[in-house]
C-alpha cells in the first residue's frame, strides 16, 4: 500500500543505506547522482528517489529514472524482478529494470511519473480511467499459470483475517473477546475462507488500488507495488480496485464496473463463476476479507510502526465491512460483534 508519506532530507544524508545506494548509482554512468531526492515510501521498508539522467541518455531512457532501495533482510527484491517479468510479458505497463544490484537491494527503474490514479480520479474521468485499469488486469490475469507464483491458500487467508482481532479489536478498540465472542467471529472467517477458496484461482496482484496505479498517457496505467504477488481468487484485485480503501464509490457505480468486468472476463475465457448474482457476491465476500485485514494492518501501522496518517482511511473501510456484513446471514453476527465492541470501546476519538 503505498503512500506519498516522505522521509525528511536531515534523515536521509544521515542515512548509512542511502550512501551505499547512491555509491553504487556513481558507478552506473547513467544517472547524476547528485540529483537524487524523495519520490515516496510505502507501507514497507521499501523507499524510492528520483534521479535526473545524464545528458546524453535522456533520448533513450526518459528525463528522470527511480532508484529503489529494498533492505535485503526485509523485502523481497527477487519477487519484484520476476513479478515485473510476469506484468510485462502480459502487456501490462510497468518499471523497466534498467539497473540492478540485488544483494544490497538496490534497483534503477524506469520512472512511471507522479500521477496516481487516486490523485487524478473523479466522477468525470472515473469511467474511462477504470476501463483501462480493468483491461490491464483482464491481460494479467489471462497469464495466469500455477506454479509460477505463491498460492493464496487458506492458511494465508486466515493469517491476514487474524490481523483483524489482534490489532483492530484488541489494539485498537482495547476489546478483550470472551470465548463466545471469539468462536462467532471463527464462524465468520469460516464463512469468508470457504467463498474465496471456492473461487477459480488466477495470478492476484494483491494491491490493485489508486494509490499503486499510475496515470499515463501512454499505455495507462502504469502499476506499481506488485512483489507480493500470488496466484488466488479471481476478484481479488477487483475488489481492490472498486472497493478501494482510499476513495469510495456509490454502490451503483461499483455494481455496474463489476458488471462490465464480469462480461469481458467472461468474453475473453477467464474462469469467472458465469451466475452475475454469485459472481457478485463472490466479490464482496473476497473485499471483506481484504477490508479486515486492511483494518488490522492500518492499525499495525499506526501503532506498532508509528506510520499515523493510515488511520483516516479507517471510517471508509468499516463503512465497506458494516454494509457487507449486513446483506449476508452468515456474515450478520460480524456487525453485531462491531456493535458490541463499539458499546464497550473507550472513545479513541474515531467514529465508526
Amino acid at each position: 500500500m503505498s503512500s506519498l508519506h516522505q522521509p525528511s532530507p536531515t534523515a536521509i544524508d544521515k542515512d548509512a543505506r542511502l550512501a551505499k545506494l547512491t555509491a553504487w548509482l556513481g558507478t552506473l554512468d547513467l544517472v547524476e547522482a547528485g540529483s537524487l531526492r524523495p519520490a515516496s515510501s510505502d507501507a514497507s521498508f521499501r523507499r524510492y528517489f528520483r534521479l535526473d539522467v545524464v545528458p546524453a541518455l535522456r533520448a533513450k531512457l526518459g528525463d528522470t529514472l527511480i532508484a529503489m532501495d529494498a533492505p535485503p533482510e526485509r523485502e523481497n527484491v527477487p519477487a519484484f524482478i520476476h513479478v515485473d517479468g510476469l506484468l510485462q510479458d502480459a502487456g501490462v505497463t510497468v518499471p523497466a529494470i534498467v539497473a540492478r544490484h540485488v544483494e544490497d537491494g538496490f534497483l534503477l527503474l524506469s520512472d512511471l511519473g507522479a500521477t496516481t490514479y487516486l490523485q487524478r480520479l473523479d466522477v468525470d474521468n472515473a469511467s474511462f480511467m477504470y476501463s483501462d485499469a480493468v483491461d490491464a488486469l483482464i491481460k494479467f490475469q489471462l497469464a495466469s499459470q500455477s506454479g509460477v507464483l505463491p498460492e493464496f491458500d487458506r492458511a494465508f487467508v486466515l493469517r491476514e483475517l487474524n490481523l483483524f482481532p489482534e490489532w483492530f479489536i484488541g489494539r485498537h478498540l482495547g476489546v478483550e473477546m470472551d470465548d463466545k465472542q471469539r468462536a462467532q467471529l471463527d464462524k465468520v472467517f469460516e464463512a469468508i475462507t470457504v467463498n474465496v477458496l471456492s473461487q477459480q484461482q488466477v495470478f492476484m496482484h494483491r494491491d490493485f488500488h489508486s494509490r499503486n496505479l499510475m496515470f499515463l498517457d501512454q499505455g495507462n496505467p502504469g502499476v506499481l507495488d506488485f512483489q507480493d504477488a500470488v496466484y488466488g481468487p479471481v476478484t481479488y484485485d477487483l475488489a481492490s480496485l472498486l472497493r478501494d480503501a482510499y476513495i469510495q464509490w456509490d454502490e451503483e457505480f461499483v455494481l455496474d464496473w463489476v458488471v462490465r468486468y464480469w462480461q469481458s472476463a467472461k468474453g475473453v475465457g477467464l474462469p469467472v463463476n458465469p451466475d452475475i448474482d454469485a459472481f457478485y457476491r463472490d466479490f464482496e465476500y473476497m473485499a471483506l476479507q481484504r477490508h479486515l485485514k486492511i483494518l488490522g494492518i492500518f492499525c499495525r501501522l499506526n501503532y506498532r510502526d508509528g506510520k499515523t496518517h493510515y488511520m483516516g482511511d479507517l471510517p471508509t473501510v468499516m463503512d465497506y465491512v458494516r454494509k457487507t456484513a449486513n446483506r449476508y446471514i452468515e456474515l450478520k453476527p460480524l456487525a453485531r460483534l462491531l456493535d458490541s465492541f463499539e458499546d464497550k470501546a473507550p472513545q479513541v476519538g474515531y467514529t465508526f
